[in-house]
């Protein structure tokens, strides 16, 4: 491979912030794409995609080596996400679950599953086109040469961006039921700073009530590594909805005082296996579900947290029956094609 910017690299970072940065003409903005990020080498027929951490995704993705090769310019680098759109209630969303099943041992089921639901890769960024870095290039002009890199067809795409911060904090909120993740902001005059967090990311932060129904130890066997929770569905059924986790050292001990005693005997239940981490223990302990905690969180997918909760506070003042799906925010159904068209 012979390419002006080669692996390994970092990409470019984010840092979280409340709200949309708003400094007329400094910004660019686009919408946070829930997938796998990843940076796309292509040298003719030679193709490597690496994952944020450096991982090869090449083996888990070989659609997207093959749309890479039939979508984008011979030779160019390119920062973006791996997705997997489904139809989900007659529109097309975001499916995180079917994208993490694609990291898998077995080469036959990622065969299987690169038909079943095959991935896209989204386009946010340039890093270097033909024999030219654009690193030290500003965003405006990478992101030219980035609508120039990608001839879309079918599953390669170059993200929808605009400059008014008013359209930005819109699609904050009408975006999120398509299954994306929020705002990104970048410098229409910066470089690109592998390993940097020049970006700005702006997520969505809500807060719900929880009933405590359950926790695991922690690995180092003292005190809770995460509370598991749980809200009533309209038949009155007690349905998990995640865990709160990360824990400081005294947290722990004191959130096991707290829930030792409500231990349904000596009752231990399965959990289901990590994809991620096929070691990792997920028995759980159930509780009886008389303590209600508030947690802070970003979005839902489906009827579960999209990733792990936040532990705010215990809730004594709360019933647990008042637990229910109705606290949760709804976001506005939208189409993923809706997103993308006139990117």
């Amino acid at each position: 491979m012979d390419l002006p910017v080669l692996p390994p690299l970092e990409p470019m970072l984010a840092k979280a912030q409340a709200a949309v940065p708003a400094d007329a003409g400094a910004w660019s903005y686009e919408p946070k794409w829930d997938g796998f990020r990843a940076l796309v080498f292509r040298d003719g027929d030679d193709v490597v995609l690496l994952s944020r951490s450096g991982k090869d995704l090449a083996r888990y993705f070989p659609e997207v080596l093959d749309a890479v090769r039939d979508e984008l310019a011979p030779r160019c680098v390119l920062d973006g996400e791996i997705v997997v759109p489904r139809e989900i209630g007659g529109r097309v969303r975001l499916d995180w679950e079917s994208l993490s099943q694609r990291i898998h041992p077995a080469e036959s089921r990622i065969r299987m599953l690169s038909e079943q639901t095959p991935a896209h890769f989204i386009g946010f960024d340039a890093l270097a086109v033909g024999d030219t870095s654009l690193l030290k290039d500003p965003f405006r002009t990478r992101r030219n040469a980035l609508s120039e890199a990608v001839f879309e067809k079918q599953w390669c795409h170059v993200t929808r961006t605009t400059e008014d911060a008013d359209l930005a904090t819109r699609w904050l909120q009408e975006f999120e039921g398509a299954g994306l993740d929020g705002v990104i902001a970048k410098r229409l005059d910066g470089a690109y700073l592998p390993g940097k967090r020049d970006m700005v990311k702006v997520k969505h932060a809500r807060d719900a009530d929880c009933v405590a129904i359950g926790y695991r130890i922690h690995k180092s066997g003292e005190g809770i590594g995460s509370i598991l929770l749980g809200l009533y569905r309209d038949d009155g059924e007690l349905q998990m909805v995640g865990g709160a986790a990360s824990f400081t050292a005294k947290a722990r001990l004191s959130l096991l005082a707290d829930l030792e005693p409500l231990r349904i005997g000596d009752d231990v239940r399965d959990g289901e296996p990590s994809r991620w981490n096929s070691a990792a223990d997920k028995r759980w302990i159930p509780v009886r579900p008389e303590r209600v905690c508030e947690v802070a969180y970003d979005q839902m997918e489906g009827d579960r947290f999209r990733h792990a909760v936040k532990f705010l506070r215990w809730r004594p003042d709360r019933e647990p029956a008042s637990c229910t799906f109705d606290q949760l925010d709804v976001p506005i159904t939208y189409d993923l094609y809706d997103v993308l068209e006139s990117s």
